[in-house]
């Protein structure tokens, strides 16, 4: 069964050009299923973009997935016309009453600026703790992994000497968790941010479990042993020309980038980058939707997050990792 997305939105036409398997709402109605519902917090500049890169994701499932889309706030957007925002995506108000399988919070551009300096902490911030009590399973990509572990653990984040870009070799440090289930023994995935959290910080939260790093990128995916949140600190949803459109990007601007790692043949910008992650992206979605959302989530909608968010040692966990 197919993703379920709102009428008229323009990934749609991008998706049937590819075959991909998806409903409009209104034929989803008719199914007699328990769909799953997922929301997807949209944080990156290029929002049609990226709608496009998750739902091609998220359509390799066959469970009928109804999403939602979700603004930080109702400020315009410079990348993405105030029509599209206002028709297709919700405020958290709109959604605060309401009870998720499974969300996801993308990456933003905002990898050199504390946490504090962020014009929509105190907001991130509700919504994180929001997730607690609201979602099965929360996905956390790049930045709002930084921003999670921040707010849930108390780990720090640190700047890297330059910005962090290309595809890299990672290796499965907990094999046998189900999120890597399927996966090769080696296999690579784009990064592109300007921060870390630190694998050692990491390893000392007995809640998270590291399961795939690479020598270069540091900490890759790092899942909660309950599956209540997955964190990915890559992009294996981007498309083949994503990290060549950030890099010409920033060489107009003047900011001098280094050539992405590992993805155009010979390092030559001119060459057309060979991709090497998208069947490790689209298994790693199809496993956290299926082990983490579907075996999670419970029939009735009302008792997700009837259980709170607990750590090793039973305690719950609330903001800045404090235990409560």
């Amino acid at each position: 069964m197919p993703i379920i997305i709102p009428p008229d939105l323009p990934a749609s036409s991008v998706l049937e050009r590819e075959n991909i398997f998806f409903l409009q709402s209104q034929a989803a109605v008719e199914q007699d299923i328990r769909k799953l519902n997922f929301l997807l917090l949209n944080l990156m500049p290029k929002k049609i973009e990226t709608e496009i890169h998750l739902l091609r994701m998220l359509a390799n499932t066959p469970l009928q997935v109804d999403i939602e889309l979700m603004r930080i706030d109702a400020r315009p957007s410079r990348n993405t016309p105030i029509e599209h925002m206002d028709a297709f995506y919700k405020d958290f108000e709109d959604v605060r009453h309401k009870k998720y399988d499974g969300m996801i919070i993308t990456g933003a551009p905002l990898g050199s600026v504390e946490f504090e300096d962020v014009r929509f902490w105190p907001k991130m911030q509700e919504i994180l703790d929001w997730t607690v009590t609201n979602v099965t399973s929360t996905l956390f990509l790049c930045w709002a992994v930084q921003a999670a572990m921040h707010h849930f653990y108390g780990l720090r984040k640190y700047l890297l000497p330059a910005k962090l870009s290309g595809v890299y070799t990672h290796h499965l440090d907990a094999p046998l968790n189900p999120i890597v289930r399927g996966f090769d023994d080696t296999f690579e995935a784009p990064h592109s941010r300007f921060g870390e959290i630190r694998l050692p910080d990491i390893a000392t939260v007995e809640d998270l479990e590291i399961v795939a790093s690479s020598e270069v990128a540091g900490a890759y995916i790092v899942a909660r042993r309950d599956r209540r949140q997955l964190f990915v600190t890559g992009h294996s949803e981007y498309e083949p020309d994503c990290l060549k459109d950030e890099y010409l990007r920033d060489l107009e601007a003047g900011i001098e980038p280094a050539v992405p790692e590992n993805y155009f043949p010979g390092d030559d910008p001119s060459q057309p980058p060979i991709v090497t992650w998208k069947s490790h992206g689209a298994l790693l979605f199809s496993n956290w939707i299926n082990y983490f959302v579907y075996q999670l989530s419970p029939f009735d909608v009302a008792e997700i997050g009837s259980a709170t968010l607990g750590s090793a040692d039973g305690q719950p966990i609330s903001s800045a990792g404090a235990r409560s």
